[in-house]
């Protein structure tokens, strides 16, 4: 008789496929943030960004139109507050300035030229209790 195969399991996320209207304006909004091309570039209809481990794949559709709420990608960066200050001199509206959650991260949010929501972040260390309950 022949064992039954364990269950799989998900192991991780490979890569993240985002629609977009324009490759050229999302290749350089990606670009400017400091993701690499993996494949693709401004003048291809699929790109796939390097994104650590993983990647961030855009494709092109130019009469797509994003939906409202339907969710968010988070990348761990290495530093958020040099990454807030990146997107800013850049000329970009993050959400809010970088702060820390309860849930042991610190983070920002910032929407793509497409309306996608970004997020960026980075774990806080073991020493770190939360936020600063005067608000500071």
């Amino acid at each position: 008789m022949i064992p039954p195969h364990p269950s799989p399991t998900i192991e991780c996320i490979s890569a993240v496929t985002l629609v977009i209207r324009d490759m050229q304006r999302a290749v350089g909004f990606y670009r400017s943030l400091g993701f690499s091309i993996r494949y693709g570039g401004a003048e291809a209809s699929f790109t796939s960004l390097v994104a650590g481990p993983a990647y961030l794949n855009l494709i092109t559709q130019p009469a797509y139109q994003p939906r409202s709420q339907w969710g968010r990608i988070i990348f761990y960066v290495s530093d958020v507050d040099a990454m807030y200050d990146r997107v800013v001199e850049l000329g970009l509206q993050p959400g809010a300035p970088p702060r820390d959650a309860e849930w042991g991260e610190r983070y920002f949010h910032l929407a793509d030229p497409d309306g996608h929501q970004l997020s960026f972040a980075m774990r806080l260390d073991a020493n770190t209790t939360g936020p600063d309950p005067s608000g500071d």
